[in-house]
């Protein structure tokens, strides 16, 4: 398990296990994945990410990639390489309209990309444990959590500034 920040672009490596970044994880637009039997939550709905295209390039084996974005986020899965049995998901492919444009570059080799969104997005992110210790933190240190909905809500923001 690692991630990194190289220059302009956020990497994430899951060989054999699990991997979640929620929350402000990354301010970068370009996030490079690499699975090999894991799995992988990526939230893309930071407040603390510029305006613009967000880029996933994904090399994923036998994998299942989660990926948390906002509501009316266009898919563009043209640069994306589909080997064996290997699927995007995306309830609101064809409904979502007007927000930023995420395109998903890469190969997928018998493995799944899940796109979330809207409340769904903050209810996964509310039930993981990055969610628990994001709560505990932001009360011990007198501030609002943000892994539930970190497009709204900046890292840091104090209580009682609400």
């Amino acid at each position: 398990m690692n991630t990194q920040k190289n220059g302009t672009t956020a990497q994430i490596e899951a060989y054999y296990t699990n991997v979640k970044r929620l929350g402000h994880w990354t301010d970068s637009r370009t996030v490079e994945v690499t699975a090999r039997r894991g799995s992988v939550h990526v939230d893309l709905r930071s407040a603390q990410i510029p305006e613009g295209d967000l880029e996933v390039r994904i090399t994923a084996e036998r994998s299942i990639l989660k990926i948390l974005v906002p509501d009316g986020t266009v898919l563009d899965e043209s640069g994306l390489a589909y080997e064996g049995r290997s699927e995007v998901k995306d309830a609101q492919r064809h409904s979502a309209s007007g927000g930023r444009r995420l395109r998903l570059t890469g190969v997928l080799k018998r493995s799944e990309i899940r796109i979330v969104r809207g409340g769904v997005a903050t209810l996964t992110a509310m039930f993981s444990r990055e969610f628990v210790d994001d709560c505990r933190t932001a009360h011990r240190d007198g501030t609002l959590p943000t892994v539930h909905a970190p497009e709204s809500v900046r890292q840091g923001t104090r209580r009682d500034n609400v």
